[in-house]
């Protein structure tokens, strides 16, 4: 039994506290050991992704209590490559944080910070349904306090709004795993995979509530029309920075249904069939036909991009809809691109915000105008999948998979036009931002709606050079993506494959116990 399993939820669960408690009033110790404990955590992401690689599955037993009565933590290729992906993100947004000095408005950024890590490596790896509940509560607490962090009538608005939506999610969980329980008796995902595979089709209507109540916690998490209304307002009111550590926050609801959907209710399972793409299709069509014309209609630059994550989303989730292997390979290889490119658009905004407001309308040009409006450009790029980045590959890819969809006509017809209208919205924002800016020179007097915003900007960076390479950081991951395509692709196919055969993942926990 290796520890290395464990090792991505202890650090971060034994650094917060340390931040806490010994180094609260030393910013820069606190720097130095969040830096520190993130690229420990990238360290262990990448050793454990080596060791999935291989197709094996390990399970971490906690105080070494045999599943389903002990509590088991399951590293697969799956787990391992949301792990890497969630270090290898975390590492660009804590460094910006503190190059733009995001971290010293408020207090305990850096803790919270380790805490959301703990969370979401907890959330990938548990192989309890109970568990990733707790992981939920834990994500949860750490990212109101990152939402509100440095205050403010307007954000702490949003961050009600949001723990009060992200609870009522919580409560439905509750009844979705006690419905569940009531039925089957277990919680662990591999024992639940075995006991719903037993109960005779006549007695299953209870069991498929239940299947149906998580789905929608999921979509709560995912953020799927209609259950994205808290998304627009908290990612946009949030400290950008932390929106940008957000962009894998939505991700945990999408693992959370190929998870759940493919082990315990999967397509052999006559109770719950046709439930995804019956239900999900539709709801991810609509999803990212919403966030596509948010795009096109903001008038703030962090709303625009937070509409951009809910269309990216709505793209993702059509792929998972589809319950096929090369679909959901498509949608892993998607996972990846669409974290970054809306972590890059996210950081971008606020370098934007911090020199002439959120506005999208042309002020006088903004200092590092050049660097900026590149940025901007290849997170435009990213966002609407036009070449040569990745997210043309990964549009592609989906495309391809649904090709023998019984409704792929529609879906052709969503993704490509709403691609386009990506495309418009965001050339709009571009325009306005950077080349009005230099033709109009917008002033506070000729333009009285936006006088009160040029005032009150931030101040400059601290040092800019940090908080520049950090987002240069984020675009180098998409390119990375674009260059290693078959590679990535390659170890997104084989963890379809791996998620499509659980016999594998249920021998491992079990031990062969489940006869």
């Amino acid at each position: 039994m290796s520890h290395w399993i464990v090792a991505p939820i202890v650090l971060p669960a034994i650094l917060a506290p340390f931040i806490i408690m010994v180094l609260r009033y030393h910013l820069d110790l606190q720097r130095i050991f969040s830096v520190a404990g993130t690229v420990g955590l990238l360290g262990i992401a990448l050793t454990l992704t080596a060791q999935a690689s291989g197709g094996e599955i390990q399970v971490y037993e906690l105080g070494n209590w045999p599943a389903p009565f002990g509590i088991v933590l399951v590293l697969d290729r799956m787990s391992a490559m949301m792990v890497l992906l969630t270090a290898v993100l975390a590492l660009p947004v804590v460094l910006y944080a503190i190059g733009s000095g995001w971290d010293e408005r408020g207090r305990h950024f850096h803790p919270l910070f380790q805490f959301q890590l703990m969370g979401v490596c907890g959330a990938f790896l548990t192989g309890d349904a109970f568990n990733l509940f707790v992981f939920f509560e834990v994500l949860l607490i750490a990212s109101y306090g990152l939402m509100t962090h440095g205050g403010g009538a307007v954000r702490l608005k949003a961050g009600v709004q949001y723990v009060t939506y992200n609870l009522l999610g919580s409560t439905l969980f509750l009844f979705a795993l006690g419905t569940i329980y009531a039925v089957t008796g277990t919680l662990n995902m591999a024992d639940l995979a075995v006991r719903v595979a037993e109960i005779p089709d006549e007695d299953t209507a209870l069991l498929r509530v239940g299947a149906v109540l998580l789905l929608l916690v999921f979509c709560v998490k995912a953020a799927v029309l209609p259950l994205h209304f808290w998304l627009p307002a908290s990612y946009a009111n949030a400290p950008l920075p932390v929106a940008a550590l957000f962009a894998i926050m939505t991700k945990v609801g999408s693992y959370s249904i190929l998870r759940v959907y493919t082990l315990v209710f999967g397509p052999d399972v006559n109770a719950t069939a046709g439930l995804i793409g019956d239900w999900l299709l539709p709801a991810a069509l609509l999803t990212l036909a919403v966030g596509t014309i948010g795009i096109l209609g903001a008038q703030h630059i962090a709303r625009m991009v937070a509409f951009g994550a809910i269309a990216s989303m709505g793209t993702l989730l059509i792929a998972v809809s589809l319950f096929t292997e090369e679909a959901t390979a498509a949608a892993l290889y998607y996972t990846v691109h669409s974290t970054f490119a809306a972590a890059l658009l996210f950081l971008t905004a606020d370098l934007v915000m911090r020199r002439q407001g959120g506005a999208i309308a042309g002020f006088a040009p903004m200092a590092q105008s050049g660097l900026i409006a590149s940025l901007f450009f290849a997170g435009a790029i990213a966002l609407a999948g036009m070449p040569p980045l990745s997210g043309f590959v990964g549009k592609l890819l989906i495309l391809d998979a649904s090709r023998d969809a019984t409704d792929f006509a529609v879906i052709w017809a969503v993704i490509l036009i709403s691609s386009f209208v990506t495309i418009v919205g965001l050339a709009r924002a571009g325009s306005l931002i950077f080349w009005k800016s230099h033709e109009g020179r917008h002033n506070t007097e000729a333009d009285p709606e936006n006088a009160d915003e040029l005032p009150h900007l931030p101040a400059p960076e601290p040092n800019p050079g940090l908080a520049f390479s950090a987002v240069f950081g984020s675009l180098a991951g998409l390119v990375v993506l674009t260059i290693f395509a078959g590679p990535a692709l390659d170890y997104a196919e084989s963890t379809a494959d791996q998620l499509f055969a659980p016999e594998s993942y249920i021998e491992a926990v079990l031990g062969g116990d489940q006869e």
